[in-house]
């Protein structure tokens, strides 16, 4: 069975997606960014703590931890930026890394955003 999820509290849904979708003890969360929020115009940083506020509310909303995190995929507009980011990733993963995958991309959906995460869970 699969259940098409969007949230309370996360940015509204702007395109033909969902915010996550639930398969076989599996949630699959959407590539999140700042649009919409108020650090839609912000930094990297500032824009990196957003989305990692989304991802733990939506751990919240499935009374997950961040232990169950599987994967997730960073796309950044600049690679260079990463160490301005990397200490704010090992906060939030609080000890429980999960596999990773970083990619270097030349746009988002809007030109504010600098970068855009998704994220596998184990259910």
């Amino acid at each position: 069975m699969i259940e098409r999820i969007n949230y309370e509290g996360l940015p509204q849904i702007a395109g033909p997606y969902v915010h996550a979708v639930k398969h076989d003890k599996t949630l699959y969360i959407s590539g999140l960014t700042a649009y919409g929020t108020v650090a839609q115009s912000s930094d990297l940083v500032a824009q990196s703590k957003e989305i990692l506020g989304q991802i733990a509310a939506i751990l919240e909303c499935e009374q997950r931890s961040k232990s169950d995190l599987i994967k997730i995929t960073i796309f950044v507009r600049d690679i260079a930026l990463l160490a301005s980011i990397r200490e704010q990733l090992f906060q939030f993963y609080d000890g429980c890394l999960p596999a990773c995958s970083l990619v270097e991309v030349s746009k988002l959906i809007h030109p504010d955003l600098q970068i855009e995460i998704e994220a596998v869970v184990a259910l």
